[in-house]
């Protein structure tokens, strides 16, 4: 099995079942964590599907844009967590 065969059949469809899994923890969320949460998960699966589509393109260019992603979503969950502290802080 080749590398291409191996991300097409094996890597690209256990990608697609975390991304259902993890819509459905988005809509079924009980709190605003377990949404923030899957929305950055969200942006991992999706820094892995760039990942695997630059190497079956052969572009390493788009591993830039992956690397931008991942740092959007790492500043992402900071301000959230921020925002969680000073919410917290302020109900005291």
């Amino acid at each position: 099995m080749t590398l291409d065969n191996y991300l097409y059949f094996v890597i690209l469809p256990a990608l697609s079942i975390a991304i259902l899994l993890v819509f459905y923890r988005f809509f079924q969320g009980p709190t605003i964590s377990d949404r923030v949460v899957a929305v950055d998960l969200l942006v991992t699966i999706g820094i892995g599907f760039i990942a695997v589509y630059s190497i079956l393109s052969h572009q390493p260019t788009f591993l830039d844009i992956a690397l931008i992603l991942a740092l959007i979503g790492f500043l992402a969950t900071v301000a959230y967590s921020f925002y969680i502290q000073k919410r917290k802080n302020r109900d005291e």
